[in-house]
């Protein structure tokens, strides 16, 4: 950061050598927000010959260097751009610092090839400034925001979790009644430097702000079953609104989950990544389901790649603002994906993994600290970065065991992971919890990547898969490819026989992708007249259901019957389901090609290497596969464009 005066010099040279700065005005109003997503009104005027490359550059902190913006708007995305003025209206995250918001001129002849944004775009230059606002802050003593709940694997308790800008002493009270929160509790605080993190941009002026203090604290001895009301914060620096649960209570004999990966967050401005927009719709449905199971406890699962943030640091601010109406109402649970943790010089990283830098420098920083999931596992980073936590745990919930895994980390035998999971699936008591639902980010089945993860999977199919079979798993879901895809219960690339062993009623494990609560990366299944070159993934015969819809799934579980529904975001209703019984039979498989024991498939990996050779065949094929595609159990794709072929 340059000093304060340097800047201010700064900003009035370059305001001087404009020739026309002193026609324009920029306004912003108001000048104090009360809390994240209050909306300001930028409003400009005056700007001479007005280019369609003109934007507006969104600066926290104010004394941010031109280049260091969190984001930018075209001015031409207004409608009366050319005349010179025009307003934007844009709701602000507390980043713990003031906003400042500069014009710039930009022209097509400055565009500059090589530096572009996720998507390939130009990143706008920020040679030309020809106005700049006047600050915009928040109000202090409004409380701690970013709240969210978690379970720690005890029934009596839960855990709230939420930033602050100093780390002063905070607490938490709650209580039966909104009017009566007399039960206290002290936070722990813990906080992240720069220097913490591991790579650009996480470690760079463009990429690091200031994280503020997280604070943690559990709420002991609850009721089981009921309403309660909390706040976060302190008398001197102030609490927040007033949040509401319902406390667990594992005698129901009722489970309510949703479930999904990939969600990330999205921003009302372009900035240097792709953001998700979609994910606004994923949290509007969840919440109208949450209000309507009333005072019936839930959880949520995001199975890796949470915010996207990838290294600048305020998506995970946006993040944590736009999923509190739900993350401060029901336990927020989530495993670790590549884009939280990969990083060039990560600990493991065997010669056939595939694991790269999609962390963005973060090493698993950011999700290890505000994140507190149950269990105490962790690895070493062996770097400064302190060792990565969060990454495999499991927990009762009514009649369902959820496990969660990492699969950035050893999962092989012998490691430390590996050992948890089997001892806790082996532990399992199924007269307890008669469901066990699996979950990890990278998928051990998918139709719709290639053969990017090809040696990954190997090792999962031949050393995670026994695990799952041999405990009678009922559900295993995965994110990382951005659609839905449900397959037939698997072992081994075979699908399995409803009365399997026998006369025992037992389904091999159904596996099943859920990578599409918000991110838009997305293989593609069916040919593309304007990208007649791109490659096509077939569906195999044991993929009984692709969706092409943003959504989640929504599990509901009692002591007899599990049923799992995928809900589209296009219409909030249930486009696929499927059913399990206590005694290991499947309902509503789907099964689309006859009996599942009489549908066949390669046991060893020529499925992707075929897929593979599919590939490279070319749009002719492509077609041809693509027709046949149709002929199957496909749902309708509903104008959703996939924009790339990329799995990220």
């Amino acid at each position: 950061m340059i000093p304060f005066v340097t800047f201010t010099l700064l900003i009035l040279f370059s305001l001087i050598s404009s020739s026309s700065s002193s026609q324009i005005s920029v306004s912003v109003t108001p000048k104090t927000l009360s809390k994240s997503g209050d909306f300001v009104t930028i409003k400009w005027t005056g700007i001479p010959s007005p280019s369609k490359l003109d934007f507006l550059g969104i600066y926290s902190p104010p004394s941010s260097l031109h280049d260091n913006f969190i984001g930018y708007i075209f001015l031409s995305s207004t409608s009366e751009w050319e005349s010179g003025s025009g307003s934007i209206s844009i709701p602000l995250v507390n980043l713990r610092s003031g906003y400042q918001f500069r014009i710039f001129r930009w022209t097509e002849s400055e565009i500059v090839p090589d530096l572009v944004d996720h998507d390939h775009n130009p990143l706008p230059q920020t040679k030309h400034l020809l106005a700049v606002s006047e600050e915009v802050g928040f109000v202090s003593g409004r409380g701690p925001e970013q709240v969210h709940l978690a379970l720690t694997g005890f029934e009596d308790e839960m855990r709230v979790m939420f930033v602050t800008p100093d780390g002063k002493e905070s607490y938490v009270r709650y209580g039966l009644t909104r009017g009566r929160l007399g039960r206290v509790v002290k936070t722990r605080v813990v906080r992240y430097e720069k220097e913490d993190l591991c790579d650009a941009p996480a470690n760079s002026s463009i990429g690091w702000r200031d994280p503020g203090y997280i604070h943690d604290g559990v709420m002991h001895n609850l009721k089981k079953g009921k309403k309660y009301y909390y706040q976060v914060g302190s008398d001197s620096r102030g609490w927040s609104t007033i949040f509401s649960f319902v406390s667990q209570n594992r005698d129901t004999g009722e489970t309510f989950a949703f479930l999904f990966g990939d969600m990330g967050t999205a921003t009302p401005y372009l900035t240097f990544l792709r953001t998700q927009e979609e994910s606004k719709s994923t949290i509007k449905w969840i919440s109208r389901d949450i209000e309507a199971l009333g005072n019936k406890p839930a959880l949520i699962s995001h199975i890796g790649d949470i915010s996207y943030a990838r290294g600048y640091s305020w998506l995970w601010d946006n993040f944590f603002t736009q999923v509190e109406p739900v993350a401060s109402r029901v336990p927020y649970h989530v495993c670790i994906g590549n884009h939280e943790y990969d990083w060039p010089l990560q600990p493991w990283k065997p010669d056939w993994s595939s694991y790269g830098k999609d962390g963005g420098g973060e090493c698993g920083v950011p999700y290890s600290h505000k994140f507190h999931m149950p269990g105490n596992s962790s690895v070493p980073t062996g770097m400064h970065a302190p060792a990565t936590r969060n990454l495999y745990y499991s927990f009762d919930s009514g009649p369902v065991h959820f496990v969660y895994m990492s699969t950035e980390t050893n999962f092989l035998p012998g490691s430390n992971q590996y050992d948890f999971l089997k001892h806790d699936l082996e532990s399992v008591d199924r007269v307890k919890t008669p469901f066990v639902v699996f979950q990890g980010h990278r998928p051990m089945y998918s139709s719709s990547s290639g053969t990017k993860d090809i040696s990954l999977r190997k090792r999962m199919v031949e050393y995670l898969e026994p695990l799952l079979v041999k405990n009678n798993v009922n559900l295993v879901l995965w994110g990382h490819v951005h659609r839905y895809e449900r397959f037939c219960p698997l072992n081994n690339f075979t699908c399995g026989s409803l009365a399997l062993n026998g006369k025992e009623q037992k389904a091999f494990p159904v596996q099943i992708v859920i990578g599409m609560a918000g991110q838009d990366w997305q293989p593609i299944w069916a040919p593309r007249e304007d990208h007649p070159t791109d490659p096509i993934f077939p569906q195999p015969l044991q993929s009984l259901y692709r969706g092409s819809e943003f959504g989640y799934m929504r599990l509901h579980a009692t002591k007899e019957k599990l049923t799992l529904s995928y809900v589209g975001n296009h219409d909030g209703e249930v486009h696929d389901k499927v059913e399990f019984l206590a005694s290991g039979q499947l309902l509503n498989a789907g099964i689309r090609d006859g009996p599942a024991d009489t549908v066949h498939m390669e046991s060893n990996f020529s499925w992707y290497v075929k897929v593979g050779s599919v590939l490279m065949l070319g749009a002719l094929m492509g077609y041809i596969v693509g027709f046949i595609s149709h002929a199957r159990k496909n749902s309708a794709d509903n104008g959703w464009r996939p924009i790339k072929t990329e799995v990220i």
